[in-house]
């Protein structure tokens, strides 16, 4: 029947990569440290295998992992590790992670917002000035350094600095407050 075509093959086990094949010492099978290199084939014939001639090698006589740090091994986690133990300062309860974080822009870089051709645009019209909302460019407060050409703009913040108000206002702007 399979000769003929009439039923798919039986399906074949998961197949390696190509690599693996070609190196045998790749292969998963071959993953595990060779046994004649173990410590254990080294401690052959030395009665204790190296855990000490009083007492049996029992699994975790301590505790595992960090227990009983502050009881039985108390004196190593004061000693080399103090303050492990405890809370320190004040709770806060629905933390904003950048909740006093304020972008800035200073006002030389304002111009910088919007593209060369809407500047040459308003320079010919002189009822209207080009809005300028910083808050959309990820910034929000609008600080006084540099120089402003002298072309009216109306800038839009959250907030502004007194030098960067009276800049704008005396290039014929305006500064209005956005929430």
């Amino acid at each position: 029947i399979l000769a003929q075509g009439l039923c798919s093959p039986p399906p074949q086990g998961p197949k390696f990569p190509d690599f693996l094949e070609k190196s045998p010492e790749l292969s998963p099978q071959n993953s595990k440290m060779t046994a004649r290199f173990k410590k254990n084939r080294h401690m052959r014939g030395h009665i204790s295998n190296g855990r000490g001639r009083i007492g049996k090698h029992r699994k975790h006589p301590g505790g595992c992992g960090n227990a009983g740090g502050q009881h039985h091994h108390r004196i190593n986690f004061d000693k080399y590790h103090p303050g492990y133990f405890g809370k320190v300062g004040m709770r806060n309860f629905h933390l904003v992670k950048h909740g006093k974080i304020i972008p800035t822009i200073n006002v030389d870089q304002l111009w910088g917002l919007i593209t060369p051709k809407v500047r040459e645009h308003y320079k010919s019209i002189t009822d209207k000035a080009p809005v300028i909302d910083v808050m959309k460019h990820g910034y929000m407060k609008v600080l006084g350094k540099g120089q402003l050409p002298e072309q009216p703009v109306i800038v839009k913040a959250r907030y502004f600095t007194k030098e960067a108000e009276e800049k704008i206002k005396a290039a014929g702007g305006a500064c209005v407050l956005v929430a």
